[in-house]
């Protein structure tokens, strides 16, 4: 199923200059997990952006893999 999910998300430099989006739109990751933080529900941004529920799941699910593999360096604070 999650392989389902990643086949919705496109990396194309001529498109959005090679932010991911839904595959057949200009519609970023981003701009959808920015709705998602801002308290936007799935039936909003479906609405509003033209996509389906998938969609919405398939960018969340791309945000989870790539901060899944990202490495964290912690800042120490100076005084």
């Amino acid at each position: 199923m999650e392989k389902d999910f990643m086949k919705r998300i496109v990396v194309d430099q001529k498109v959005m200059v090679g932010k991911p989006v839904i595959k057949g739109t200009r519609i970023a990751v981003y701009e959808i997990i920015a709705r998602v933080a801002q308290g936007q529900t799935f039936k909003e941004i479906t609405e509003d952006l033209d996509i389906t529920e998938d969609d919405v799941r398939a960018a969340l699910m791309y945000a989870e893999k790539i901060l899944e593999g990202e490495d964290i360096f912690p800042v120490i604070a100076g005084n």
